[in-house]
């Protein structure tokens, strides 16, 4: 099983229950190229059908300039909770809105000088 985005290939490298660990290209002995997808099924209760959680962590390996240390991890997490009965279409909208945000000029200098106000 593999993850192909952006000419990148993910090969899926650890099992669990609820878990899948890939390993990307530029994985190595000292280098981390890492990405785990989780999942957390729906508990509903008396009135509520409940939500289901996913996760999606990356880690990459930098190496940095002007910094006390040579490399260290960067990491993006991504966590969701979908109400149990989302619409597929509601659900597709969302990623593309997520999708698009992430990509965005504003969500970059966002990460780049942490600033939250634009």
């Amino acid at each position: 099983m593999s993850l192909v985005f952006n000419t990148k290939t993910y090969s899926a490298d650890s099992f669990g229950a609820n878990q899948v660990g890939f390993i990307g290209p530029a994985k190595s002995g000292s280098v981390k190229d890492d990405l785990v997808l989780r999942r957390t099924g729906a508990k509903p209760v008396t009135n509520f059908s409940g939500v289901n959680r996913s996760n999606l962590k990356l880690t990459r390996t930098q190496t940095l300039t002007n910094a006390l240390t040579p490399s260290h991890d960067a990491i993006m997490d991504i966590v969701s909770s979908l109400p149990v009965g989302m619409s597929d279409a509601s659900v597709d909208a969302m990623c593309d809105d997520v999708a698009a945000l992430i990509g965005s000029a504003s969500f970059k200098t966002h990460l780049k000088t942490l600033k939250v106000n634009f």
